[in-house]
């Protein structure tokens, strides 16, 4: 999942927390374990103590529960008052060991900015962690910024850059099995450094393509659309096999 912009302000009127509830809600109410559940950056909407504390109690899951910042977060706050850490704004990156795979969650956010990039620090954390891996275990690595563009110029403008960097240290890992992003609002699938770019669907709202009706270049979002997560299932052979799926509940759209 991805998205979920916690807004504690008046103006939102409880609709991000209510939507964040209701894919929470149906995501712990599964009759199956998930191995984790992944949310792609934009934790909070103005990176404030009371949305990060409201966001630490929405996303509290009988699953594994991993985040990575998004360009609407900030780092200090993020690790204070959603990780319960001292506060810092050095990347925060998150691994997650499991004896099928290996999840990778990298630090896209570049500070004062909306666009992304992997810092030099992240770069070699995760060159690490790809070193240690075993070479016959599949590694996921998850962001906030897809690293190509999506046709979405709203978006493009502000996608992850010097991906080639990352590409380039992907390239000498086999293993590497997919790259799961949010950002963009809405679900799409494709490739970057060939393997699957996967971007999970936008909770708090979902982007209007290019190609659909717009009343004028702002109204860019659909505020009314049901939220949405991706499933990834990770076989046996080490085929990666991805499900969209809204959340089918009712909520407030205003």
């Amino acid at each position: 999942m991805s998205d979920i912009h916690i807004d504690t302000g008046a103006e939102d009127g409880g609709r991000s927390v209510a939507r964040t509830r209701a894919v929470m809600d149906y995501l712990n109410d599964l009759p199956y374990d998930l191995d984790a559940v992944i949310v792609t950056g934009d934790i909070a909407d103005h990176a404030t103590p009371s949305e990060y504390e409201a966001a630490r109690k929405l996303l509290t899951s009988r699953h594994p529960l991993l985040t990575c910042p998004g360009n609407h977060d900030e780092r200090a706050a993020y690790r204070e008052h959603l990780l319960g850490e001292p506060p810092s704004t050095a990347p925060i990156n998150i691994s997650h060991t499991t004896d099928r795979f290996v999840l990778a969650l990298c630090d896209t956010s570049v500070p004062g900015e909306d666009h992304g990039r992997l810092a030099d620090e992240t770069l070699a954390w995760l060159s690490a962690l790809l070193a240690d891996t075993p070479p016959t275990r599949p590694v996921l690595i998850a962001f906030h910024h897809p690293p190509v563009p999506l046709h979405t110029p709203y978006v493009d403008g502000i996608r992850q850059f010097d991906e080639d960097r990352l590409a380039d240290l992907t390239a000498r890992h086999p293993n590497v099995t997919a790259f799961l992003a949010g950002h963009a609002h809405t679900p799409v699938a494709t490739t970057f450094a060939g393997r699957p770019l996967l971007v999970a669907p936008g909770v708090v709202s979902t982007l209007r393509l290019p190609w659909e009706h717009q009343s004028s270049p702002s109204h860019h979002v659909h505020r009314d659309l049901p939220p949405a997560v991706a499933f990834h299932a990770l076989d046996a052979s080490g085929r990666l096999t991805t499900h969209f799926r809204p959340v089918p509940a009712p909520l407030p759209t205003a």
